[in-house]
């Protein structure tokens, strides 16, 4: 459902992903796993049509065409890591700007605001939410279309246990019905509980790609720091690599 073919995306001089290819096929939950700054956020945008390669392509679909156009886009949804809404709208108002835009039902817009917990606040202004409410909205945007590709990044960084309980059931019904996930976390926990596999991007290169079993054999002892120094062993294995073409 989602190829990246030898992906590369420079801004200026910066090579923020170099020569990045991976599968993402049906039914899969894949997780983009790296440290700050190693192009999690420029893979996923790719995939999305938001960016357009420097080089190689991401195609989405069976049979996969090239991210960004109609027919691409229609196929996925995307929730950003960092969400704002306008704060002088309700939240049922926001989703269906939305469901307008994606041609949904407002059956659908009652059904996503309370799969997360929102419908109990769907008619206050925006500008009331705190922090995780507002990841919630935008959680019940990205699952309005029913898309069978999802590209999330970071979509757990503000949920509260509400938005988190919702988020591993829109992933599990993703799988249920042969959709395809990709999301970005730092949580070891979610990467266990939720994914199939793990993509490891250093330095914007994809150094590799293990299931959940194989990173939790390659991770260090048990520790807080224990994500830290298997990027740090990944990052010596990337600086051994040559660098992109220009």
């Amino acid at each position: 459902m989602i190829t990246f073919q030898s992906l590369t995306k420079r801004f200026g001089a910066h090579t923020a992903v170099c020569d990045v290819s991976f599968d993402v096929p049906r039914g899969e939950v894949m997780v983009l796993l790296g440290p700050n700054g190693s192009g999690k956020t420029t893979t996923l945008k790719a995939a999305a049509g938001l960016i357009r390669p420097s080089g190689g392509a991401v195609l989405l679909g069976e049979p996969g065409v090239p991210a960004g156009i109609a027919e691409a886009r229609r196929t996925c949804s995307f929730l950003a890591q960092r969400v704002a809404f306008p704060e002088s709208m309700t939240g049922r108002e926001i989703a269906e700007f939305y469901a307008g835009l994606r041609g949904v039902s407002a059956s659908r817009v009652r059904e996503v605001l309370r799969r997360v917990s929102l419908d109990g606040a769907a008619e206050r202004l925006v500008g009331t939410y705190s922090g995780g409410m507002v990841q919630r909205l935008g959680l019940a945007i990205a699952m309005l279309p029913e898309a069978p590709v999802l590209l999330l990044d970071e979509p757990t960084a503000a949920l509260d246990p509400d938005g988190l309980a919702a988020f591993a059931d829109l992933v599990e019904q993703m799988k249920q019905r042969g959709g395809t996930v990709l999301f970005t976390t730092h949580q070891l926990s979610e990467v266990e509980q939720l994914a199939d596999r793990v993509a490891v991007l250093v330095e914007g290169r994809l150094v590799a790609v293990l299931t959940t079993r194989e990173l939790r054999e390659q991770l260090p002892d048990a520790g807080p720091l224990r994500l830290h120094r298997f990027y740090r062993a990944q990052t010596a294995q990337a600086a051994q690599t040559q660098e992109c073409a220009a």
